[in-house]
């Protein structure tokens, strides 16, 4: 009889993985609160929230109950030509809590998608309100959309991308703030552009405050709040991919709040369920819907998913934003930020750490790479990835970049224990 991990070997295969050389993966049986359980009954903390998805702890009562009581009520229906009441709740519960003026929300299934959505949007858009010749995008390097095609495109060419780059339309790519490079530069850089092209471009596209898996960089308010204003003088449509940082993440409901803007598209997935079932909308301004709304069925948005706005999904987003309203969970993320406050500034100053960096639940040591070019690559990621799973810690550094992004009700001293271990790791500066 082959075991659960032997069938995994033979059978399947996992993302972001090269099977030839990658560990076995852990086999998960249960999961409660911040923890993990594995087949052998170790509890794992779970300081990343599954790939930055949970909000309220695995396996809640209050989402599971809304799950199974919507499964054998109503499971699924076709989108196209109907509609249910969870579908209608959650899409007014999303405008509610989205920035001042997105107004139609748009369902589909995942991050990567909710992107093509806008993207397509975008593009359809400014044929329908009658310049075609606007089909161009931009985007920040080192940005991360997911990975479909129209995402990765307005992502960063690395070599993530390499051997799909032949399918990949043309992006202009601006620099994004680092300690190399300022606000400054890279506002003139786009608003060059932007004069130069904009009677060209589409749309732009970006993480507001935080790339995520581009190193969790984080950027300031009124360095958004500058694209923002020149995307609007320019006439170019904003859409602010929020599938990392929505719900909270940054210590704001939305990110875009940081700088105070509302963009005409807004794409959200990962945390809209607290992040236990699949589900992502993409919301736009009344203006862009208008320019759809025809007699002619050419100008609609022909777009579509089989599970568009399934009701069991919609039944634990709905769960999870009421949990969202009760538990005031900026509060709990603050909590978390207290910690970072207290714990990265002394990491700070340690000879292996370039620098720190924290924004609400998200907190960020970087470590010096071991090369110039080592990046995503470095073996020090692997090497804490090890080391933390030994003690009862999961974690998935990008590469030099070590970063946590709990759920939010993970007890303060869990990550006191985080940062405890990582001091031990980077040893005594002395010696």
């Amino acid at each position: 009889m082959k075991t659960v991990l032997e069938k995994d070997n033979a059978y399947v295969w996992h993302p972001f993985t090269q099977a030839a050389n990658a560990p076995a993966p852990l086999e998960v049986v249960g999961a409660e609160g911040p923890y993990l359980e594995l087949a052998d009954g170790t509890r794992i903390l779970d300081v990343i929230s599954s790939w930055w998805t949970n909000l309220h702890g695995h396996s809640h009562p209050a989402i599971a109950k809304a799950i199974g009581e919507q499964a054998a009520k109503l499971d699924h229906v076709i989108f196209a030509g109907c509609t249910h009441p969870l579908a209608v709740e959650v899409a007014e519960r999303i405008v509610e809590l989205t920035p001042e003026g997105l107004d139609r929300v748009f369902y589909s299934d995942n991050g990567s998608t909710s992107v093509e959505v806008g993207l397509k949007m975008a593009f359809q858009y400014w044929q329908n309100v009658g310049n075609p010749e606007k089909q161009e995008f931009v985007s920040f390097e080192h940005a991360y959309h997911g990975d479909t095609i129209g995402a990765m495109s307005v992502g960063d060419p690395s070599e993530f991308v390499a051997p799909f780059r032949p399918l990949l339309f043309d992006v202009h790519h601006i620099p994004t703030p680092d300690r190399e490079t300022s606000d400054e530069e890279c506002l003139q850089k786009l608003k060059k552009l932007l004069q130069k092209r904009s009677s060209k471009i589409a749309a732009m596209i970006v993480e507001p405050m935080v790339q995520g898996a581009g190193g969790m960089r984080i950027q300031s308010p009124e360095f958004l709040m500058n694209v923002a204003a020149l995307c609007q003088a320019h006439n170019v449509l904003l859409i602010a991919d929020e599938v990392m940082t929505g719900f909270g993440r940054t210590g704001k409901m939305f990110a875009s709040e940081h700088a105070g803007i509302s963009p005409d598209i807004l794409c959200i997935a990962k945390g809209l369920t607290g992040g236990v079932v699949p589900l992502a909308a993409t919301i736009a301004t009344e203006k862009i819907f208008q320019a759809f709304w025809s007699s002619e069925t050419r100008r609609a948005f022909l777009h579509g998913h089989s599970f568009t706005a399934n009701p069991i999904t919609c039944a634990a987003a709905l769960a999870s934003l009421e949990l969202i309203e009760s538990n005031d969970i900026l509060s709990q993320v603050a909590t978390i930020s207290e910690v970072y406050k207290e714990r990265l500034p002394k990491l700070a100053t340690h000879p292996r750490v370039e620098e720190v960096r924290w924004l609400g639940c998200i907190g960020v040591v970087e470590l010096k790479p071991a090369t110039e070019t080592s990046g995503y690559y470095d073996t020090a990621g692997i090497q804490l990835k090890e080391e933390f799973l030994k003690n009862g810690i999961l974690i998935r550094p990008l590469g030099n970049v070590v970063y946590t992004l709990p759920p939010y009700i993970t007890p303060p001293e869990e990550l006191h224990r985080v940062f405890d271990l990582l001091e031990e790791f980077l040893g005594n500066p002395a010696k």
